[in-house]
């Protein structure tokens, strides 16, 4: 290479160094806090990587342009409650609030910081926003599933299970949807002919003692409402209606793959993949107060043939029909 020609070539490329850089430095990185109510096991994992993808597919990539802060609650109060301020000291543009456990967490830390949601029943009965079309403060996201769900599930319930007489409803009493759903429950049980029974699950011992004493008496199914609490006891429940031959519904798919008899709720990948677009809109300048709380679009029905023949239920053709997936 000519001497001349070197030189120019050289002086346009110090030329441009200033504009790469300006470039490099124009794009500000971003903080994304996310509090998973969940532990990190295979159901958490998915959920977050659902996430983590849609943020992608909207032009957001850990460690280019946004910067993600995660902590694993695992179903323990104490350690969400933890997390939560952890978080929020960590001035991130934005939280993502896996779960409805993490938001009352967050909330007691920020008023102002923006939280989207997810996995949430009643975020207006437990305060989180005013109203679902306008939440009003720092808040929004998107619900778990509707009260109105519980028909659903004894529905089903009856159709696996027509002797069923007699229900327990496994629930979180120390979350707003906990009481929430045994009241939807309890409002629709009597069309079925079906008498419910409470059992708590502070902690295994208690969720063991309730469902043996619950088993002693015939004709009997269980119905598992959503919670983080759930999916810590998630392998103890589905072994608890093994051990005593009740058919068992559950509100996600999680618990019919781990060996459960039945599931029929939205889908939680979708939920979280769906999160990612109101994280990109208020990265852009939207405030949660205008952006509406939304329902599920997805819903899944889901069998386990095996666990059926295992109990000695015969699942009518009907179900399974209408079943989105089916285990063999």
């Amino acid at each position: 290479m000519r001497r001349r020609e070197f030189i120019t070539l050289l002086g346009g490329a110090a030329a441009a160094w200033p504009l790469a850089a300006r470039a490099q430095q124009g794009e500000r990185m971003r903080r994304i806090g996310v509090l998973m109510a969940i532990a990190a096991d295979s159901e958490g994992q998915a959920r977050h990587t659902a996430f983590v993808q849609g943020l992608q597919e909207l032009g957001w990539s850990d460690g280019r342009n946004v910067r993600l802060d995660t902590r694993w609650g695992a179903g323990n109060t104490d350690r969400v409650r933890e997390y939560a301020v952890e978080l929020v000291a960590l001035a991130p543009d934005v939280i993502l609030a896996a779960g409805g456990a993490a938001v009352p967490s967050l909330l007691q830390a920020t008023r102002t910081m923006p939280i989207v949601f997810t996995q949430t029943s009643d975020p207006v009965g437990a305060g989180f926003v005013d109203s679902l079309a306008r939440p009003g403060g720092n808040v929004t996201g998107f619900l778990g599933f509707e009260y109105g769900i519980g028909a659903k599930w004894l529905e089903l319930l009856k159709e696996i299970a027509p002797r069923v007489t007699r229900a327990a409803v496994i629930r979180d009493v120390a979350i707003a949807s906990g009481t929430g759903q045994w009241g939807a429950l309890q409002s629709v049980a009597p069309s079925f002919g079906v008498e419910l029974s409470p059992i708590n699950m502070r902690d295994a011992g208690e969720i063991e003692r309730g469902v043996a004493a619950f088993a002693q008496s015939p004709n009997g199914g269980i119905i598992l409402t959503g919670s983080a609490l759930a999916i810590v006891h998630r392998d103890l429940i589905i072994t608890l209606a093994a051990r005593h031959k009740l058919a068992a519904v559950y509100y996600s798919r999680s618990f019919v793959t781990d060996g459960g008899l039945v599931s029929y709720g939205p889908d939680a990948i979708d939920l979280h993949r769906r999160a990612a677009s109101y994280v990109d809109r208020i990265l852009k300048g939207a405030k949660p107060a205008d952006l509406p709380v939304q329902a599920p679009t997805k819903y899944e029905l889901v069998i386990n043939l095996k666990t059926a023949r295992a109990l000695g239920f015969d699942i009518p053709a009907t179900v399974l029909a209408r079943a989105d997936e089916v285990i063999e």
